[in-house]
């Protein structure tokens, strides 16, 4: 096993801790030791997973990357395509300083802002990670997604230690397709991951791709495969591709956090969303995402 070192240099206020406390998708962690771990499938090769252990120093973030499992020692171009996957998690990628002073400039979203200014989204993994995870996780509580998430990971992926704790990455394509049967996960969940493998091997799911096409294109893409409805669809493109200025105006928990925040007497309607959402132009996903997050911690 070969391990390898990376950095990124992030802008404005950022907060490793807040970004690996956020709780999204799979991620549920209740305590923060100063390593934020992660385990994927490599954006330029799906059949090829890493570990990557993430640590704040300053304005920087120093990752230790690691293959996962038995896979060979990465090259300098996976270690690029590494760091570039996980600046893209973390909401690394974007200027942080100008979604800093939009915040900062706003009566409204200030208050918010300024209860955890280091507050970036997390994001899922991949296009791929993130239609796996909606399959598995479809209408069922989040805690039960994220217990068949890992014995799926357990069963067909590979794990990886990580500053002493053993992360799993989900299954590549490949794997994902001997699949047969999984304790806790529906059968008829089982053609739905293989639809979900097969795209991702004939590049449907790539991720600068989907993030070139415009949103409603995009997402009309992703509904092709079975299982993936308006919801799963805004959820995969919006917040596995990177866009940081995304606006998702039928998601029930953004309207309902706009109504509280900026004191509307009934559920703002679409139009309405959209209207408040220019305001927060070009960062309308991490304003929203923000506002989620964190309104509830400013009251």
């Amino acid at each position: 096993m070969s391990t390898r070192t990376a950095s990124l240099t992030v802008t404005g206020p950022y907060d490793l801790r807040e970004v690996a406390l956020m709780g999204f998708g799979h991620r549920d962690e209740a305590s923060y030791d100063g390593v934020m771990r992660l385990a994927f499938c490599l954006d330029s090769d799906l059949e090829r997973q890493v570990g990557v252990e993430v640590r704040q120093v300053g304005d920087r973030l120093d990752l230790t990357i690691t293959p996962a499992g038995d896979q060979a020692p990465l090259s300098d171009a996976e270690v690029q395509d590494a760091a570039t996957q996980v600046a893209r998690v973390v909401s690394a990628d974007h200027d942080g300083a100008a979604f800093h002073a939009l915040c900062e400039a706003d009566p409204v979203l200030a208050p918010v802002h300024a209860v955890a200014p280091g507050f970036r989204p997390a994001l899922f993994y991949s296009p791929y990670e993130a239609a796996v995870w909606s399959i598995v996780s479809a209408r069922r509580a989040r805690a039960q997604g994220i217990g068949v998430r890992r014995r799926l990971a357990q069963a067909l992926g590979a794990s990886v230690e990580l500053a002493g704790v053993v992360t799993e990455a989900v299954p590549t394509p490949g794997a994902l397709l001997r699949l047969e049967s999984l304790p806790g996960l529906p059968a008829d969940r089982v053609p739905r991951l293989h639809a979900v493998a097969e795209a991702a091997q004939r590049g449907e799911l790539d991720v600068v791709e989907l993030r070139a096409l415009p949103q409603a294109e995009a997402e009309e893409r992703v509904q092709r495969l079975p299982g993936i409805g308006p919801f799963y669809a805004s959820l995969i493109v919006v917040r596995a591709c990177g866009h940081a200025d995304a606006m998702v105006v039928g998601e029930s928990h953004v309207r309902d956090v706009v109504q509280e925040v900026y004191g509307f007497d009934h559920p703002p309607t679409p139009a309405e969303l959209a209207a408040v959402g220019e305001t927060w132009r070009p960062y309308r996903t991490w304003v929203s995402v923000m506002l989620r997050a964190l309104s509830g911690r400013a009251a």
